[in-house]
């Protein structure tokens, strides 16, 4: 779907729903409860590793406005093949801060946020506006959503490089209680970026039999300064008798650089009492290649657009999951109306199908090194109050 259909389609619907709302309705929907939460987050996988803390505290007013903050940091170390190939191991540091006002108006939810994210060489800026209501008794609400971005793309150690990126997103969400015990949601989200859109730093390789045992060079790599992406998903959860529930995700996605993908998610909750409850889950993602990608072009400027980025190749990976939170003692912490300890690891499988490890030398023979693989790690702890 192209860019133009898509922003009036979206604008139509906002249209429609604002006009809904402003007939006087039954007080119905509920804003967020008030709360904080403090979290550290880790990832351990493929020679990156992410850690860092996060802070997200939340007000509400009156039982129509909610304003809320949150503080998050990323610490970046990086010794990743890509990185071992053709540079050095780097440590980087980003910092990023969100501020968000929601309105209730009936069974009007409205939500308007700002996200402003700061590294050495990237800096971002986004705004996102939301609305959502509810319907035919609060069994179906709808909801649609518009982001807008503009990132500064730099590059460590050249004062004169510095690139603009443009990204917008609409999305639409529909959520049906079907039974008592069933409840399904549908997502539509239509994403343009435009501007610089590949790594400063990334290289692609190409075949050139005077390099010595490699029998390989490097060259910058090159994107297309344009690309719409469209993913849609469906996402149900069953509640079971005993207050365990079943949940599924099916999710397809699709962009105009030709990278196609899926995933497929099921899950289960399951509380052991009033406090202890444990999540399980299980995730199969699979996509194909961009066309312009290649693990090893036969020349230098083979063709206008050139990538040699892993995200970009055709892989698949695995998740296993697990998470437990606990509901603390109401005496443990008696100023706060609840308090709760959660804590999520997820281990992670990825294989690559046409993306090899250039860190296995096979002497002028290049293109048949060992397909990459690894694991990783992912792990969330936090604590979280309401007051």
């Amino acid at each position: 779907m192209a860019a133009t259909s898509v922003l009036t389609s979206v604008f139509k619907l906002l249209l429609i729903t604002l006009l809904i709302s402003q007939v006087t309705p039954v007080q119905s929907a509920i804003l967020p409860e008030d709360r904080a939460d403090v979290m550290y987050h880790g990832y351990d996988g493929g020679g990156l590793e992410v850690t860092g803390p996060s802070v997200l505290v939340r007000k509400g007013f009156k039982d129509k406005v909610s304003v809320w903050g949150n503080y998050y940091v990323d610490m970046i170390s990086s010794a990743s093949v890509d990185v071992m190939a053709t540079a050095s191991p780097y440590d980087e540091e980003r910092t990023e801060y969100s501020i968000g006002v929601d309105y209730l108006r009936g069974k009007t939810f409205m939500g308007l946020s700002f996200t402003s994210s700061e590294e050495s060489d990237y800096t971002s800026n986004a705004v996102r506006f939301g609305i959502s209501r509810d319907f035919f008794g609060d069994l179906t609400t709808f909801g649609i959503s518009y982001a807008r971005g503009e990132d500064e793309v730099r590059r460590s150690g050249d004062d004169t490089f510095a690139e603009e990126t443009t990204r917008q997103s609409y999305r639409v969400d529909m959520s049906q209680i079907i039974t008592r015990s069933l409840i399904v949601n549908l997502n539509y989200e239509a994403i343009t970026d435009e501007g610089f859109l590949n790594n400063p730093y990334r290289q692609v390789r190409y075949y050139d039999p005077s390099i010595p045992v490699l029998a390989y060079s490097y060259q910058a790599e090159r994107y297309p300064r344009t690309k719409t992406s469209n993913a849609a998903a469906l996402r149900a959860m069953y509640y079971l008798p005993y207050r365990a529930a079943l949940k599924f995700e099916y999710r397809t996605y699709s962009d105009t650089w030709g990278v196609d993908a899926y995933n497929v998610e099921v899950g289960y909750t399951h509380p052991f009492n009033d406090r202890l409850v444990v999540d399980l889950k299980y995730r199969f993602y699979d996509q194909t290649a961009a066309d312009f990608y290649s693990d090893l072009f036969p020349f230098a400027d083979a063709q206008n657009f050139l990538a040699r980025d892993k995200e970009l190749a055709s892989f698949s990976s695995q998740t296993v999951g697990m998470g437990v939170s606990y509901e603390l003692a109401p005496d443990w912490m008696p100023f706060f109306k609840k308090s709760a300890i959660h804590f999520n690891v997820d281990y992670v499988q990825f294989d690559y199908a046409d993306f090899r490890n250039v860190l296995e030398v096979v002497p002028d023979t290049p293109g048949t090194e060992g397909l990459y693989s690894f694991d990783s790690v992912v792990l969330r702890v936090f604590f979280s109050v309401r007051y």
